[in-house]
């Protein structure tokens, strides 16, 4: 505010003064500045995030400066001391030894994030229920939906027409004659896609999916969800019918105790020999020790991994080895435009709650 004042006075005025308010106008600005809330950003987050602090004049924050590297648990600690709010994403494990750290002053949590399961949802809400404010907490749906849907269709038909075999078999030298059932997958036309959680995400999939002429879609869930499912004519069933009859099973759902290694043993001895497993949701929500049994015994016939535990998986994890595995380092969400939206969500829904606010997008305890 003092900037635009001072660039009203006429020059020769500015050019008298300047050199005596300089210090006088820093020490305001300084003192100004200490009385705003103190936010910690635990990672460089996409510009446009990271613009709409800075810009906003309404907090003072301090950032862990690096995008490859997540914070030392340590650091963490040390840096959440008395913030008022803090803006973190899925690497961070907010739970009851980070939310003693930080203390009482503690009002908004903010997450780079649609799943939660970083966070200990029981801790913050005792936190809340012991204190008339509570701990505030947004996070980012909707704004990633397009890009997780995209990558899922991509890493389905990645998996099912073996494109990522193919591609070694032509730079190893395995490229010989035509042969008539070399490196055949199998096609979405006339086949039944299953979707494991319907929400906005599993509807934009079939929406994506049904152009290549799928001839049904199928789900399950808690319950049914009728308004979802009459925009893509999907039919509610069971979980065992989902594994019975879905040619290709995608996960869509969030990972909760009961969502825990959902799928398993149990769900892939019943699948088709001729499905495609894919999940973008959340690593955990699958058994991996019994996925790799049902790909390596041809139980099914192939698996497209967006997210596994941990993450990074290991190089010499056992699904590594496997042909009729695609695992990628969970990039669903990785566009420019998307991971920049989510990050002036999560920077915006910051602000909302520190302002006392309804937040864009916040989740009830």
């Amino acid at each position: 505010m003092w900037c635009r004042c001072v660039a009203l006075r006429p020059l020769q005025q500015l050019a008298v003064t300047s050199l005596n308010t300089t210090g006088l106008l820093t020490r305001n600005l300084q003192r100004e500045m200490s009385t705003l809330p103190r936010v910690y950003v635990t990672r460089q987050i996409p510009p446009e995030g990271l613009k709409i602090l800075r810009e906003s004049g309404q907090v003072q924050f301090e950032l862990w400066d690096s995008d490859d590297i997540p914070v030392p648990r340590k650091e963490l600690l040390q840096k959440v001391k008395g913030v008022d709010g803090l803006l973190c994403v899925l690497t961070e494990k907010i739970d009851a030894e980070l939310l003693d750290a930080a203390g009482p002053n503690l009002k908004v949590l903010s997450t780079m994030s649609v799943g939660f399961d970083h966070l200990s949802l029981e801790e913050l809400k005792k936190r809340s229920d012991q204190n008339i404010i509570g701990i505030r907490v947004g996070y980012t749906p909707e704004v990633l939906t397009d890009a997780v849907a995209e990558l899922t269709v991509a890493l389905l038909l990645t998996t099912s027409r073996r494109l990522i075999e193919a591609t070694h078999e032509a730079k190893t030298g395995g490229w010989g004659t035509w042969r008539t059932l070399w490196l055949c997958g199998h096609e979405l036309a006339n086949s039944t896609v299953g979707i494991l959680g319907l929400g906005r995400i599993g509807v934009a999939i079939a929406e994506r999916l049904a152009p290549f002429k799928v001839k049904k879609f199928i789900y399950t869930d808690l319950e049914p969800r009728p308004e979802l499912a009459s925009v893509i004519n999907a039919e509610y069933v069971s979980l065992d019918e989902l594994a019975k009859q879905s040619d290709f099973l995608a996960v869509c759902c969030a990972l909760t105790p009961e969502t825990k290694e959902i799928c398993n043993k149990d769900l892939f001895s019943k699948m088709k020999n001729t499905s495609i497993f894919i999940n973008t949701s959340r690593g955990g929500v699958v058994n991996q020790e019994d996925l790799y049994e049902a790909l390596s015994t041809g139980q099914i016939a192939g698996a497209g991994l967006d997210v596994t535990v941990p993450e990074p998986l290991p190089i010499n994890h056992q699904l590594f080895t496997l042909k009729n595995c695609v695992i990628l380092p969970h990039i669903a969400s990785a566009s420019y435009s998307t991971r920049n939206a989510m990050s002036a969500l999560a920077a915006n829904n910051l602000l909302c709650g520190l302002r006392g606010e309804a937040m864009i997008k916040e989740l009830k305890l």
